[in-house]
């Protein structure tokens, strides 16, 4: 018997006899071509147990219901088969934790007295986000050049006090991976945090107030990882012998659909042969739904300073500080509000050391000339900048960029903000703001999420990006996906044949998207609307977004 769990990052296989027993197990990464991968999988498999041997054929995941239509078999629901797996096998388990590449899953058991195996009686799913999912610790890994398989792991291990690291986004974790690699923060330490961080994650986001019965099972490619044992262990307060790792953990959803399929299936779900797959891959090509060519705006880009000298007197200028977690910006202005000297620079999780710099900067080119007699803070490190430079005013960045923009231009009446990390939408009536939202704990609508995947395709955001996108012919839709799982669509039409060019275009018109339905959603947009934020600098953007409004 055979058992197929096609999942999204990785297929696993197994081979099963009439006991249940799992015969030889198999574990492929798909990259983005799953189909391919399950195809050359069960050609190895057919050398050494020919087709007429095959008495039964179960498929879970991601591709199982497609996979069924194509090689023959059962289909069976993920939780269906996790479930299955875990209370055959293990019948004291009350709760099963299974994460993979991306999705993790909750499942509660329950048996009654006159029963032989618990049932499934409640679960939660992970939702379109990374952050409680294999890949999150991949993408992690990677970035600092540890090998996800055994070392992270090892390396967690070592670490005697972990340190705190945000779990609920993987791109928002980089900032604070920086910052603890700046403050000189041993690589062990933060490994064994970004476990800790997962481990929370699952637990407030998936687990919520459900209540983690005793004993529990931990399966998945993620239960390979001992770090990660270790920081469930110790987030949900489980002993030894209280959480239980399969054998075959990354295994069991394919296990699972094999017991299910001879317990509740026919006799006719075997094995069909590869002759459909086969005419699938080979009909499956270069063809994707693309999106408008985008066309460069006529917007021009003003970024000149306008400093005159007042006679032989210093020129009054108010003094401005924006920190945000990836840029923190410095302006002078003058009474009549024009811009007198700025500077952008990256904060690099050093607010302090950034600020110094940029008014050092500007103290040099016009210090000598200026009197600053007013200063202002916003930003996410708007109170400890205010602090240290002795600020007048601390205002928050709604009412930081709603006055910049109505000062610039009272008929405004609707702005959006995108900043590395956050992104923002304020409707205004009669200069008055009446409404506004930001991000949440979601970088897939920011310009983190563009670098993100400019990083993954080698392309540098600043010079490239944008020319290569407004050259797309065809810009290929990408939808609207979580920062980290774009990874996998880019893989596959990658596999697929679909040039850089289209790719980079898709994804100015992803991040546009992503915008407007997590932000904007179902909010008034007026007839003037202002882009702001450090990604109005990427033309591509703004040319998707003349497109898409």
């Amino acid at each position: 018997m055979i058992g197929l769990d096609v999942g999204s990052v990785s297929l696993n296989t197994v081979i099963m006899d009439e006991s249940f027993s799992v015969l030889e197990d198999y574990y492929d990464y798909v990259h983005g071509r799953p189909f391919n991968v399950l195809y050359d999988r069960l050609r190895k498999v057919l050398n050494s147990h020919p087709a007429p041997t095959i008495r039964r054929l179960a498929v879970t995941g991601a591709g199982g219901r497609l996979a069924t239509g194509l090689i023959g078999g059962l289909c069976v629901n993920e939780i269906i088969a996790q479930a299955t797996s875990a209370s055959r096998l293990f019948p004291d388990v009350r709760t099963v934790i299974e994460i993979g590449g991306e999705d993790s899953k909750l499942i509660i058991l329950d048996k009654q007295p006159d029963e032989e195996y618990p049932k499934l009686v409640d679960f939660e799913m992970n939702s379109i986000c990374a952050a409680g999912t294999g890949s999150f610790l991949d993408q992690q890994a990677r970035r600092i050049g540890v090998k996800i398989e055994r070392e992270f792991g090892e390396m967690a291990m070592k670490s005697v006090s972990p340190p705190r690291i945000a779990g609920r986004c993987s791109v928002f974790a980089k900032s604070d991976m920086i910052h603890h690699q700046q403050m000189a923060t041993p690589l062990h330490d933060i490994v064994a945090g970004l476990c800790f961080a997962l481990a929370r994650n699952f637990r407030s986001t998936v687990a919520r107030r459900k209540e983690i019965r005793k004993p529990v099972l931990f399966s998945g490619g993620v239960a390979a990882n001992i770090g990660m044992i270790r920081a469930f262990s110790e987030v949900l307060e489980l002993s030894n012998d209280e959480l239980l790792i399969p054998d075959h953990h990354a295994s069991m959803g394919a296990i699972g659909a094999v017991i299910y399929s001879v317990m509740n299936g026919t006799r006719d779900e075997g094995f069909a042969g590869l002759d459909k797959l086969d005419e699938y891959l080979k009909r499956t090509n270069s063809s994707f739904v693309s999106l408008p060519q985008l066309k460069e705006s006529a917007a021009l880009y003003d970024k000149t300073v306008k400093f005159t000298k007042n006679g032989t007197d210093r020129l009054q200028v108010y003094l401005g500080v924006d920190v945000g977690s990836l840029s923190t910006n410095v302006v002078l202005i003058d009474r009549k509000h024009n811009v007198v000297a700025r500077r952008y620079l990256p904060t690099a999780g050093k607010p302090l050391e950034a600020i110094k710099r940029g008014i050092g900067e500007i103290y040099e080119e016009v210090g000598q000339e200026v009197e600053v007699i007013g200063a202002g803070t916003t930003g996410s490190g708007r109170y400890l900048t205010g602090d240290f430079i002795g600020a007048d005013a601390i205002r928050n960045e709604i009412t930081a960029q709603a006055t910049a923009a109505i000062d610039y231009d009272p008929t405004v009446d609707t702005i959006f903000e995108i900043g590395g990390q956050d992104s923002k939408y304020i409707s205004i009536e009669n200069g008055v703001v009446v409404d506004f939202e930001m991000n949440k704990v979601c970088a897939a609508g920011t310009g983190s999420f563009l670098e993100e995947q400019a990083e993954k395709l080698n392309i540098r955001i600043v010079e490239e990006f944008g020319v290569m996108a407004l050259a797309s012919e065809n810009p290929v839709k990408l939808g609207d996906r979580c920062t980290v799982f774009m990874e996998s669509d880019l893989n596959t039409f990658m596999q697929k044949g679909a040039r850089n060019d289209n790719l980079v275009g898709g994804l100015a018109y992803s991040i546009v998207y992503n915008y407007l339905q997590k932000v904007v959603a179902d909010r008034k947009v007026g007839e003037r609307i202002f882009f702001q934020g450090g990604v109005t600098n990427n033309k591509a953007v703004v040319a998707a977004f003349e497109q898409v409004m």
